[in-house]
């Protein structure tokens, strides 16, 4: 999952930043209104979750949610704002938020919200994903290998499920860096073939099926 924060407030962009990588999200942020509603409007399909500040310079974040749902964006919004108003609080829904937090507030808190938004209806985004004897489940972040649970570290298992959820498709090293990592990292680092190679030693190695596909010159796949 990818979050973009639009906080004007650097020290606690940063912070949010840090906490949501812990989790193993993909966090980018901006830190005024005009760049970050141009960030949602042309990379909107990049992100899963925007974290919007209400008072931004440029353009607030009143009018941010305003004009991205006039766009038909459906991103889910969580807004902050140091406002306990109830009409704030009113406003900033009908705006198109999703949701809001009243600074200071937890970032236990914050991630509680974060989690119930990303929810989606099953039939929509499984939890649950099998491919032959491999099987990953997004809510208790587990896999396993027919009776075999396989220990791997949150890149790992991001880039695990991007590729389940794309079975015998093709996704270029360039996909999966936008989808596991964010904008800011080197898009020459080989580091998605480290990793890679890490995920396969994993999944594949003690198995005689190989479900993990290099095409050369392209990217990566999983059989279907």
């Amino acid at each position: 999952m990818r979050i973009l924060i639009i906080e004007d407030e650097e020290k606690l962009a940063k912070a949010l930043q840090k906490g949501l990588e812990k989790e193993g999200y993909a966090a980018d942020y901006l830190l005024d209104g005009d760049s970050g509603q141009r960030r949602i409007v042309l990379n909107h399909k990049d992100y899963d979750l925007v974290i919007l500040d209400l008072m931004l310079p440029k353009i607030d974040g009143f009018q941010i949610a305003k004009n991205v749902r006039d766009m038909n964006i459906l991103t889910p919004i969580i807004v902050l704002t140091a406002r306990d108003a109830t009409d704030d609080k009113v406003f900033a829904l009908d705006s198109g938020a999703d949701d809001y937090l009243i600074k200071p507030f937890s970032f236990e808190e914050l991630m509680a919200r974060v989690r119930a938004l990303l929810r989606r209806p099953e039939q929509v985004i499984p939890t649950e994903l099998q491919i032959k004897n491999l099987t990953l489940n997004a809510a208790t972040r587990k896999v396993y290998r027919g009776e075999k649970e396989l220990p791997l570290t949150l890149k790992e298992f991001s880039m695990l499920e991007y590729l389940m959820r794309h079975p015998s498709q093709v996704l270029t090293r360039e996909q999966i860096l936008d989808h596991v990592w964010d904008f800011a990292f080197d898009s020459f680092s080989n580091v998605v073939d480290v990793h890679m190679k890490n995920l396969r030693k994993k999944v594949d190695t003690d198995y005689d099926e190989k479900l993990l596909e290099t095409i050369r010159g392209v990217g990566y796949r999983i059989k279907g």
